[in-house]
């Protein structure tokens, strides 16, 4: 025990330490696990069992108060309904609107599904009305509280949420807008002069935010959900992913080139379209195929053509060309009415392209015009 006690270091306890350390059995295995022989076991475990006595007893290191908190919500703001009413509910999102009536504060609290109103009550709950006073638009805020029904002279028709409000009785702020905004958020689509397209881009997480561009971006998503769907479920297509680094092969526009840091002056072309890789998937003997694919090419700006672009590609292997307009006037006809409501002709009208040259003078027509043109004789 003498050589045991001597090899250890010293440890001086003090309660004035601002930390606390470990049971002297732990550091004692920690130091002596691998090294001390069976010859030492009973004297540590009776050194162990003194060290446990009330004089010597180390309290465990308490946790810092200021430890990582994670919010969670209960309820999404555009889901709030009638059927609410006297729930207690914890929501997250951001300040749309801000304003003082008669001593009470109100504020609109905005998530990806719309927007709830929240009010409060000085008297009741003074610390959230305090915090909540201070609020400024896009204030991200967490706020706990019980749904209840509006006044009827309060109701707001225009909203989804209209008829119900959340009385604030905790409050708490996230993160705060510590710079001039560009542009407000909740009022730039009703506004006047719109917001310019640089200002847009350059602050696109705010961009995002407006309701036009949410919709935009979830029609999208809806959309190729439901291709995926139609041609895998109904058609039996497999999806398959192709390479975006690849050799370049000759097209209609320019390659975009990357260059290669492990074969020095040689250089990888991003794809135009997937076609050589289409072809290769159907000799490999995969009869359907679909992928929504990425696509570059360099070349001058159009009106319906931009750098990168995505689209949709398929091919199916034995079939002829009847089979294939069925099928793609079939999924154009579903997501039309599943997305819109719009009910397309079946079959669609076609037009050979000669009659399209001779009547419309382009191999595009539109033909929601009746403008015919007409060959002098």
């Amino acid at each position: 025990m003498t050589l045991l006690l001597r090899s250890f270091p010293l440890i001086t306890l003090r309660t004035t330490r601002p930390y606390s350390l470990p049971p002297l059995q732990t550091l004692l295995k920690y130091h002596f696990s691998k090294s001390l022989s069976t010859k030492y076991a009973k004297p540590l475990a009776a050194l162990s069992a003194s060290s446990s006595s009330p004089e010597t007893i180390i309290k465990p290191q308490q946790q810092p108060k200021d430890t990582l908190h994670w919010v969670s919500r209960t309820n999404f703001c555009g889901q709030l309904s009638i059927n609410d009413v006297g729930a207690r509910v914890r929501l997250c999102g951001w300040v749309a609107l801000h304003r003082v009536h008669g001593g009470l504060t109100f504020f609109n609290l905005r998530d990806h599904t719309g927007i709830v109103q929240v009010a409060t009550l000085p008297d009741e709950f003074p610390d959230a009305h305090s915090i909540i006073n201070d609020l400024r638009i896009e204030y991200v805020v967490v706020v706990e509280g019980v749904v209840r029904s509006r006044p009827v002279e309060s109701v707001n028709t225009k909203m989804v949420t209209g008829s119900i409000e959340v009385v604030a009785e905790h409050a708490q702020l996230l993160n705060a807008v510590k710079t001039k905004l560009p542009f407000l958020v909740t009022t730039v689509d009703d506004a006047k002069d719109s917001v310019k397209e640089e200002i847009r881009l350059r602050y696109r997480c705010l961009d995002l935010r407006r309701q036009q561009m949410s919709s935009n971006i979830m029609l999208r998503h809806r959309v190729v959900k439901l291709i995926r769907r139609y041609l895998e479920d109904v058609q039996g297509f497999v999806e398959i992913e192709t390479p975006i680094l690849s050799r370049s092969t000759p097209e209609g526009a320019r390659d975009f080139l990357v260059p290669s840091r492990i074969q020095p002056g040689t250089f990888y072309a991003l794809p135009q379209s997937p076609q050589l890789f289409k072809q290769m998937l159907m000799v490999s003997g995969f009869d359907k195929y679909y992928q929504i694919a990425r696509c570059f090419r360099d070349e001058d700006l159009r009106a319906d053509r931009q750098p990168e672009f995505t689209q949709l590609d398929m091919e199916l292997a034995f079939t002829p060309m009847e089979d294939m307009l069925r099928l793609n006037e079939d999924l154009i006809r579903k997501v039309f009415l599943e997305i819109k409501g719009i009910q397309l002709p079946n079959p669609f009208p076609r037009l050979t392209y000669a009659e399209a040259m001779s009547r419309y003078g382009s191999d595009r027509p539109d033909t929601r015009f009746d403008l015919h043109l007409q060959r002098s004789i």
